[in-house]
């Protein structure tokens, strides 16, 4: 789900869990920061937290809050970045409207230590059954928007993304499960966390 849709409607956003992810005094840079509200939470804990986002109304409002952002297109890479010059690189429920996805998580593995990345997992049964029952694309809290309107371009599951992490070398370190906005630890998203699971945050690394 596009995070500016997100914060519009209010709707459950994955910032604590994140937050609570990263030490004190670390060094992130977050994608797609939107209007901030991560990066304010970062900054509260002691966080040195910068953004980028290609929105130029969501600059100001990051601006506004006293945030250090910067406007660009992620699409088109990190290159005024060095590798390794920050701690965590976050992408939170953007990685899906990002046209060259493969290319953004590359560069942001190059910059960061660590990588934080979450998306809405398309293999969740509730999915699953509304296309096979309705022969529909699917519409949900998560996936709130009609096939011909929606900033989701490159759909994805679980399995996707550790075939994905499998091919191209990098390590999860982390998964994070959740459905209907509360992490889940049971058996059964343990073992069959690509079906069960409706959000999903991976911590990769190189």
């Amino acid at each position: 789900m596009n995070r500016h849709y997100i914060e519009s409607k209010g709707l459950h956003l994955n910032y604590s869990i994140i937050v609570n992810l990263i030490d004190r005094e670390s060094t992130v840079l977050d994608l797609g920061c939107g209007d901030g509200t991560l990066l304010k939470m970062l900054k509260n804990k002691g966080i040195n937290a910068r953004g980028i986002d290609i929105n130029q109304e969501n600059i100001v409002k990051c601006l506004e809050k006293g945030l250090s952002v910067i406007q660009g297109d992620i699409d088109k890479g990190l290159q005024e970045y060095p590798d390794k010059s920050y701690n965590y690189v976050v992408l939170n429920q953007t990685l899906q409207s990002t046209e060259k996805p493969d290319f953004v998580i590359k560069e942001m593995l190059r910059v960061g230590e660590k990588v934080v990345v979450s998306f809405p997992n398309f293999a969740y049964w509730k999915v699953r059954f509304y296309l096979m029952f309705r022969g529909k694309m699917p519409k949900s809290r998560i996936l709130p928007f009609q096939w011909y309107d929606t900033p989701n371009i490159h759909l994805l599951t679980i399995e996707d993304f550790h075939e994905f992490a499998r091919n191209n070398g990098f390590k999860i370190e982390k998964t994070i499960c959740m459905t209907k906005a509360k992490v889940r630890k049971s058996i059964f998203h343990k073992i069959f966390d690509n079906f069960f699971t409706e959000e999903v945050i991976f911590v990769i690394s190189k």
